[in-house]
């Protein structure tokens, strides 16, 4: 037997023979949950937080037309895909965990990207066995088969009350009649322009006269508006089908790419039963796996409900957060995948049995080196994904982060849809023991295999208390998982919307094996204790665009918040 081997078993004996004695909640749960009692039914008024105010105008637009949160969560995704494409769209796909008033119904909406039928890893390997990063960042090779359109279609048919065309009708207008791109987005077009300009659709749609949008000049996305109004006419089949598959396989195709009708046709939306963990009197609901970020949350917050963490002083109380998150990517990294491709011992991860092990191997004043810790590794989703959160009237809500990985995804655009495609493909373990481009390993669980969904740190979820509701989540890569752990953390003790959007960020993803650090997060004699403790601070530029809206049971007030961080996005309470 190997040393992680027996490790893991000597591990596993301690967990079945200890007791509860740090365990004063019940263990998370991958099952649906029970509806929670609030003091008050409805709020009678709605907020949505997202990354640009034009998606949260069209969200609001569809509330006032007698939509849902539902219906306004595809009006906020579609319109983002026109004004937002550097961080999701159409040829993205998104993860969403809501919860409907009328009924307590919580669920996962998985609208994650798959692999198509003929992924094959050597296409991501150069002649010498090394790993192709080009392939797996861009072009058609790079992409996986979106999962947004029918994830839009799917909330709308499922869980909205206006028809799909009433949803997408602001994203329509949007594309068609042209809005001001934000420096976000004339930015990103800037730095991607040698890539954007090897694809002769992306040249076309992103430059004029070979040149970026410049401030202040309407952009039109006319191809855009097109698919988007097929979507609206014909539903899911207006995309995964007819006349834009067509052209988006014949685009990808040409340009390389190993796509089908086929995959197209077959692709489809998975609802999962969400995550749930219990931690100080709040119910967090979060995402499963394909996402391993709901794990890493719900093991996080086990291993410290066994901490009086009101009694540490801020370096002690960091270091017990970090050396939780530790263990948590550590096992994020070696057992999580697509759970219809692989077998995964979520009952043992989520067990607060095994939380109190991890606990009891942490030293009350020393950091604990990442290579102490058995481990493989694994991939993430980059840092230029978005996020919205939506409350409405009655009291729906849901969490949605979207995605097309890197910033401006493959920076391919299919010819004639207007619709610009994720690289995704960078997430699974395209070369296992090899990084990706943020550095993540991979590891078997994460194989690329037709039709499977990569691993993902998408992280939307809501944080339901007797007295308060939070809806929240953030991209950021592998940071999605602490962003959203600490913005839990700061709502439970006491925070508003504001100040959680706003506040300090530091990260620990098991390796590098550092704390990221945002300028000014710790005190000078913090910054000393933890250094002492044996932690490397590393600093960097701030990171994540969180979005947060919350609801105050007691005085029935609603709260929306979008990260100060960039100034284009908006949250607004109607």
């Amino acid at each position: 037997m190997s040393l992680s081997l027996r490790w893991r078993a000597l591990l596993l004996s301690l967990l079945l023979t200890s007791t509860a004695a740090f365990a004063t909640d019940p263990p998370a749960q991958a099952k649906p949950v029970a509806p929670a009692t609030t003091a008050a039914p409805k709020p009678g008024h709605a907020a949505i937080a997202s990354a640009n105010f034009l998606a949260t105008n069209a969200g609001l637009d569809v509330l006032a037309r007698g939509g849902n949160a539902f219906d306004a969560a595809v009006a906020v995704a579609s319109t983002l895909s026109v004004v937002e494409p550097e961080s999701s769209g159409l040829g993205g796909g998104f993860m969403a965990v809501l919860r409907r008033a009328s009924d307590g119904r919580e669920v996962f909406i998985d609208a994650r990207e798959v692999a198509p039928a003929a992924v094959d890893a050597k296409d991501y390997l150069n002649a010498d066995g090394s790993p192709n990063r080009d392939a797996a960042l861009n072009g058609p090779l790079s992409a996986g088969i979106p999962g947004e359109p029918a994830g839009l279609a799917w909330l709308s048919r499922h869980y909205g009350k206006l028809p799909l065309s009433a949803s997408l009708a602001p994203a329509i207008r949007t594309a068609r009649d042209g809005f001001q791109p934000d420096s976000r987005l004339r930015n990103a077009i800037a730095e991607r322009a040698d890539d954007l300009k090897r694809w002769p659709a992306s040249e076309a749609k992103y430059f004029v006269d070979g040149k970026p949008p410049v401030e202040g000049r309407l952009w039109h996305d006319p191809d855009q508006a097109r698919t988007l109004e097929i979507l609206a006419k014909e539903g899911r089949d207006g995309f995964y089908r007819g006349e834009v598959a067509r052209k988006l396989v014949a685009a990808v195709r040409a340009a390389g790419g190993n796509w089908t009708e086929a995959d197209l046709a077959g692709y489809q939306v998975k609802e999962r039963a969400p995550i749930s963990v219990d931690y100080r009197g709040y119910r967090i609901v979060t995402a499963p796996p394909p996402s391993s970020g709901g794990v890493a949350i719900a093991e996080i917050l086990n291993i410290l409900r066994g901490v009086d963490m009101d009694k540490l002083d801020r370096a002690h109380r960091v270091h017990y957060v970090v050396e939780a998150m530790r263990r948590a990517f550590r096992d994020h990294n070696d057992y999580l995948g697509d759970p219809d491709f692989v077998k995964m011992p979520l009952d043992m991860l989520l067990s607060p049995f095994y939380a109190d092990g991890l606990r009891q191997s942490i030293l009350p004043d020393k950091a604990t080196p990442s290579s102490m810790l058995p481990h493989t590794g694994a991939s993430d989703p980059g840092p230029h994904t978005t996020h919205f959160s939506i409350i409405d009237k009655d009291g729906n809500m849901i969490a949605v982060t979207s995605t097309v990985n890197y910033t401006l995804g493959s920076t391919f655009v299919a010819a004639g849809t207007g619709v610009l495609l994720n690289d995704e493909m960078d997430d699974f373990a395209l070369v296992p023991g090899k990084p990706n481009v943020y550095g993540l390993l991979g590891s078997k669980a994460n194989a690329p295999v037709g039709g499977k969904r990569m691993l993902s740190s998408m992280s939307p979820s809501l944080v339901i208390g007797q007295d308060r509701t939070a809806v929240i989540g953030s991209p950021g890569g592998s940071t999605i998982i602490t962003q959203v752990l600490e913005g839990i953390l700061a709502f439970i003790d006491g925070k508003d919307a504001g100040a959680i959007v706003a506040q300090k960020r530091y990260h620990h993803q098991f390796l590098p094996d550092r704390v990221d650090v945002e300028p000014g997060v710790f005190d000078p004699a913090t910054a000393k204790e933890l250094q002492r403790m044996g932690y490397t601070l590393h600093p960097r530029d701030p990171w994540g665009f969180m979005n947060v809206v919350t609801w105050d049971h007691r005085s029935n007030t609603l709260q929306a918040a979008s990260d100060p961080r960039r100034p284009s996005g908006l949250g607004k309470v109607q």
